[in-house]
């Protein structure tokens, strides 16, 4: 799959609190063979999913995203768990909600834009795993993490809907941990790692995500974590937050991978240069 170049919607939390996120996928995909081009003129996918059956105006700027790659003829990639979700489920009603579809594109139509669903929605970790493939990630490390015990931590965005995403097995997924292995670590399996960390609640009642989080890092640290690997910005940003006794660490999956690659301080040199913005 070398050279391969895909659409890339990165969403706004990946320009501001969460660049590293983005810095250490797109230094990474250079050293697997493949370039992330970020779409033109994007729009907050809006960050949560809306479940009124009727709304049409707030996916608006999800469908736009989706004709862009269609036009550009690219599958589209994002690395937050959260846009990840609601480009793929807007993108699903666009494909199989005629009454959705029709609305939409009545909005869209001045523009002369027209979208059914063709895009195909992926995220950067099932580019490693159906593109690039395990064995090609572990033949390029450089910097094995022999030794480090790793929990993944999932959360709910990545996996459920199950019917729309198809992602992973909901209750049983196995991606994080097959990377985890692929940059030579040990993953740590945890009963929390697929339960809520209680989002954007936090906003309303901080109790919810500190009890939350508390049940996730003290289960991981229990059964021998040493850190939590994530693609989520919010559940990066709760846990941390509410981490108290545990001590777990909690970064992006990406950070991991740039490190085991060898180029987590080019990214890091990018970032302060504001050469990845």
């Amino acid at each position: 799959m070398e050279n391969t170049t895909y659409s890339y919607f990165p969403g706004c939390t990946l320009k501001n609190k969460a660049k590293d996120l983005d810095a250490y996928a797109r230094v990474s995909a250079e050293v697997l063979g493949f370039a992330l081009e970020e779409i033109p003129e994007w729009q907050c996918c809006g960050g949560v999913y809306p479940t009124a059956k009727d709304e049409v105006a707030q996916k608006l700027s999800s469908v736009r995203a989706l004709a862009a790659a269609k036009d550009s003829g690219r599958e589209l990639v994002t690395l937050c768990s959260a846009c990840y979700n609601v480009l793929k489920q807007v993108n699903n009603d666009a494909l199989n909600d005629e009454n959705f579809a029709l609305k939409a594109n009545n909005y869209l139509a001045k523009d002369n834009v027209e979208y059914h669903g063709e895009t195909n929605v992926v995220h950067f970790l099932e580019v490693l795993r159906d593109k690039v493939g395990w064995d090609k990630v572990k033949a390029a490390v450089k910097n094995p993490l022999t030794g480090k015990k790793i929990g993944a931590y999932y959360g709910c965005l990545l996996l459920r809907p199950a019917s729309a995403l198809k992602f992973d097995d909901p209750e049983n997924p196995q991606i994080l941990e097959d990377f985890i292995k692929a940059i030579g670590a040990t993953p740590v399996i945890y009963a929390q790692r697929n339960e809520c960390c209680g989002a954007y609640t936090m906003f309303d009642d901080p109790a919810i995500p500190q009890e939350r989080t508390k049940k996730i890092l003290g289960n991981a640290s229990d059964m021998g974590a040493e850190l939590l690997v994530t693609s989520c910005p919010l559940c990066k940003y709760n846990l941390i937050k509410n981490k108290g006794e545990s001590g777990l660490d909690v970064i992006y999956f990406s950070e991991l991978l740039a490190e085991a690659l060898g180029v987590k301080e080019k990214a890091l040199k990018l970032i302060k240069e504001e050469k990845i913005a």
